[in-house]
């Protein structure tokens, strides 16, 4: 028995079917018009998808600050609870279906938290900037090493020694006019540095209110 033929038309040698995702691309083209194809909707769709499974990771003041309806807020809290892959897939697709029905400005916002939740925030820049000032001034000068010390008394000040010690030793060239060069201790410094001025630039938290006490 004769295969059917499917109904079509070359371009450029390429045969294309009719009713094919390229073939209503051409006719799109071909009318002048902006309408999305199947193409266009199912990748959208694919993008949707993706970035509702992106909000499950956004922090919580920023989910927040979005101000998403109830129903899709409820959705994303429930998607966090479920373990089983199933049911997991089948809420996410709900989540999926929720997206679709937003504004692109929303959609525009969801990106826009995103970016803002990866982004150091100011604290982090200036602890950063801090770290690698006292880091420099403790391998040129003896004294900052005491200094930083007195300031941050939790350090464990014989490791710190050991560290400049070492990174001081790494920094010396194996011959005369090469740079300097800077092994573990020059970054493990840093991290020590880092790690204690982020715990003393930390937000204190408001202390619950005591029960009061008649006299």
């Amino acid at each position: 028995m004769s295969r059917k033929l499917k109904k079509g038309y070359y371009v450029r040698g390429q045969f294309v079917a009719e009713g094919s995702a390229l073939d209503l691309e051409y006719k799109r083209e071909l009318k002048g018009t902006d309408e999305p194809t199947r193409t266009d909707l199912k990748r959208e769709s694919t993008e949707l998808q993706k970035l509702g499974e992106d909000l499950l990771t956004l922090r919580a003041d920023l989910l927040a600050k979005l101000e998403l309806s109830d129903k899709l807020v409820d959705a994303i809290a429930e998607a966090k609870r479920i373990s089983n892959f199933e049911g997991l897939r089948r809420q996410m697709q709900f989540i999926g279906k929720l997206m679709r029905l937003l504004d692109p400005a929303k959609h525009e916002e969801i990106r826009a938290a995103l970016v803002e939740q990866h982004m150091p925030s100011a604290r982090e820049t200036l602890v950063l900037h801090q770290a690698e000032q006292w880091r420099d001034r403790m391998l040129a000068d003896e004294d900052a090493v005491g200094q930083w010390i007195n300031l941050n008394p939790g350090t464990d000040s014989q490791q710190l020694r050991a560290l400049v010690r070492q990174a001081r030793k790494d920094a010396k060239p194996e011959k005369p006019g090469l740079a300097a060069r800077h092994g573990r201790a020059y970054r493990d410094i840093f991290q020590l540095v880092r790690e204690q001025l982020l715990q003393a630039s930390a937000p204190a938290e408001s202390p619950t209110d005591a029960p009061s006490t008649p006299e």
